[in-house]
């Protein structure tokens, strides 16, 4: 199990445990869960890379304690 620190910017941090062999839809579901918000309405990502929903956190290389930036659509 990884946790996976998600910051919006906007006041709202949210902190999932999920496994390393999660896909990134599988994250949106569990951030939705914790936002009230549509997993299809969330968009992750790091610097400039937006991650796509069908790949992996391992493909991706995120660790544990990683912080991934959070955005609604």
């Amino acid at each position: 199990m990884i946790e996976v620190v998600c910051n919006d910017r906007l006041g709202k941090k949210v902190r999932v445990k999920c496994n390393p062999d999660d896909s990134i839809g599988d994250l949106k579901k569990l951030i939705a869960a914790q936002t009230g918000t549509r997993w299809h309405k969330i968009v992750l990502k790091k610097w400039y890379t937006v991650f796509k929903d069908h790949v992996t956190l391992g493909d991706y290389e995120i660790h544990d304690g990683m912080n991934l930036e959070l955005y609604y659509q």
